[in-house]
């Protein structure tokens, strides 16, 4: 049983990641009405596909995450049994899927100083700017009191770039 090896990526570089890394689970964070090819590697009910817009406030055509967004990825990562990584993207693997991981190392690893693992996502990759918005309403289902949101603002924005290189998240 592995301690816990999340990998971050964006569209373009899954295939890559879930060969490169040997996931068997896979979460997708993409607008509404993305498509994708899950990767063979990938059983069927070991990929949760959440349909949020990368927005942080309600925008008119947009999907702004929820509770039940939140509630369904906290499930699937209590499910991981972490005998294998775990793969999260999104469209460009800098907002949504940094924040997915970071709240996945949250839920998994109830003992770890917030801060902390917000200060080892910068580390593993100076690009990521977690979505707000995910990391707070995870915030609120977790009970850490605002200390998850204030730790993503302590790590600040991260470097522009048009996609964000594949990085890992280790957090047992």
């Amino acid at each position: 049983m592995s301690s816990g090896r999340l990998y971050v990526c964006s569209l373009t570089k899954v295939v890559d990641t879930v060969r490169g890394s040997g996931a068997r689970s896979l979460v997708t964070i993409l607008t509404a009405g993305a498509s994708l090819v899950r990767p063979c590697e990938i059983a069927r009910e070991r990929h949760l596909r959440v349909a949020v817009s990368d927005i942080e406030a309600p925008r008119e055509g947009h999907v702004l995450a929820g509770h039940e967004h939140i509630d369904r990825m906290l499930a699937f990562f209590e499910d991981w049994d972490r005998s294998a990584p775990l793969v999260i993207h999104c469209y460009a693997g800098v907002s949504r899927s940094p924040a997915a991981a970071y709240v996945a190392a949250c839920a998994l690893a109830p003992h770890r100083d917030e801060l902390e693992l917000a200060q080892e996502l910068r580390r593993a990759s100076p690009t990521a700017t977690p979505n707000r918005r995910l990391v707070a309403l995870a915030d609120q289902r977790l009970g850490r009191e605002g200390r998850m949101s204030h730790a993503i603002a302590a790590i600040g924005r991260g470097a522009d770039c048009y996609e964000g290189a594949p990085f890992a998240l280790e957090f047992g």
